[in-house]
């Protein structure tokens, strides 16, 4: 996706093409990488670009399954401790994961999202599930709501991403989407290409 998302003449266009934007952003942080460059916490935190892709994903399918089961809360079969094991995985870049893998389950994820956003009622209320960082005093918001927050999420890792991909390599965003879209080389932005050796 070029630097700017497009132009838009409705409500559910603007929230598709800004949702759309921010994830782009998370192909463009862990373009060219290695799987163990992937996994590489270059800064004084323990994230990687990786582990932001995977929480990223996680966090769309949390926020997806909110939407899906309007007007109730999303179900979940699995126990406590598989719920915990799970999240845990989304900040640890295991043996098996690969850069590959992690954008193939974004990407479905992503899309699914991309649909949602273009089916699903603006105005209904989603529950508002049970969880210290959710406030008690508001039983529901909106799917709107819902969409304006994933953005909110989805722009604040990707920021992280950003930071973590300069730290492991030095690429930054304009040269990583450049790199991405075929670009041709400017006088001011050169696209990224893998360091030598």
């Amino acid at each position: 996706m070029p630097f700017q998302a497009p132009p838009v003449a409705t409500e559910k266009d603007a929230l598709h093409a800004f949702v759309l934007q921010q994830q782009d952003a998370f192909r463009a942080a862990i373009y060219g990488l290695t799987d163990e460059q992937a996994g590489r916490a270059a800064s004084a935190s323990t994230l990687t670009v990786g582990t932001l892709v995977k929480h990223a994903t996680a966090t769309q399918r949390s926020w997806l399954a909110s939407v899906l089961a309007v007007p109730e809360l999303p179900v979940d079969e699995r126990s406590q401790q598989e719920q915990y094991a799970d999240w845990e995985a989304q900040f640890s870049w295991l043996p098996t994961d690969t850069v590959a893998s992690a954008l193939e389950e974004f990407d479905t994820v992503a899309a699914a999202v991309l649909a949602a956003i273009q089916g699903a009622e603006l105005e209904a209320a989603v529950p508002v599930p049970p969880a210290p960082w959710n406030p008690r005093d508001i039983e529901a918001w909106s799917v709107r709501w819902v969409w304006f927050h994933l953005i909110e999420e989805l722009a604040r890792h990707a920021g992280h991403a950003d930071i973590v991909r300069e730290s492991v390599d030095g690429a930054t965003m304009y040269p990583l989407v450049a790199a991405r879209e075929g670009f041709p080389a400017t006088p001011w932005l050169t696209p990224w290409t893998p360091e030598e050796g």
